[in-house]
This record gives C-alpha cells, sequence and structure tokens, in this order.
C-alpha cells in the first residue's frame, strides 16, 4: 500500500470524500488509504463559480469529492455545462479538452478532469481579459 504525505498550512482548507476539514495549526498529513480530496487552491467555493468554466469546474469538483448522488448530479450538470461552453466557444482546442475532461470524469477519474478545466478557466481568464488567480 503507497501513502500520501501531505504539509498543510494553518488556516488551509482540505476536503476529504466531500467533508471540509480547516486546519488549525500547520499539519502534516499521512493518508493511507484512497481517498478522493482537494486541498489549498483546488477547492472552489460555490461563490467562485462565476464564469462558464468556472462552472463547469464546480460541477467537477461536485462529481469528484461528493456523494454517491452528489457524483452523478455533477457529472450531469458538468455534461450540460460543457455542451454550452462547447456552443459558445470558437476555439476547437477548448472543445477538444472539454470533451477529454468529461470523458475522464465518466470513467471516474474526475481529478485528471479537474486538471484539464482548470487549463479551461485560464484560457477563459485570456479571452475575457481577466487576471487568473490559478
Amino acid at each position: 500500500m503507497s501513502t500520501l504525505v501531505l504539509e498543510l498550512r494553518q488556516g488551509e482548507m482540505m476536503l476529504v470524500n466531500g467533508a471540509p476539514i480547516r486546519f488549525r495549526t500547520k499539519s502534516r498529513i499521512e493518508l493511507t488509504a484512497h481517498v478522493r480530496f482537494l486541498f489549498g487552491k483546488q477547492i472552489m467555493v460555490p461563490e467562485d463559480a462565476t464564469t462558464p468554466a468556472r462552472r463547469i469546474y464546480f460541477a467537477l469538483q461536485t462529481a469528484y469529492v461528493g456523494s454517491e448522488s452528489e457524483r452523478s448530479r455533477g457529472i450531469s450538470a458538468a455534461r450540460d455545462l460543457i455542451g454550452d461552453f462547447k456552443g459558445a466557444t470558437t476555439s476547437s482546442l477548448a472543445a477538444e479538452i472539454l470533451d477529454r475532461a468529461l470523458n475522464l470524469a465518466e470513467a471516474d477519474d474526475c481529478y485528471q478532469a479537474l486538471k484539464l478545466a482548470r487549463r479551461i478557466i485560464r484560457h477563459e481568464d485570456a479571452v475575457l481579459g481577466r487576471n487568473s488567480d490559478e
């Protein structure tokens, strides 16, 4: 069995199987079993899902760390949002990346899908002339 050791700063947040955990002190943790987790800047709160690409990311995040029912709703929402985004974009590369992200999510590899969704957020920020905080 492989383990993963993470060092988290005081005040940092982590989602483990959908449960939010905030660290009161600097901590070093060891994950010794398969777990769905995100931490730090990987976590998007609902209030930050303000653009089409960010809503896709949030839906995929829900599919990754949510409960079973939340996961299926997250995949369904991501599918709809990706379809809308692809219909509005002129970038064939963005559409291709979103197709790959959806395929990964449907194959239960949402972590990799989230990485691709972060690329789409950066693309969207560039098109809209926004500073990306990623």
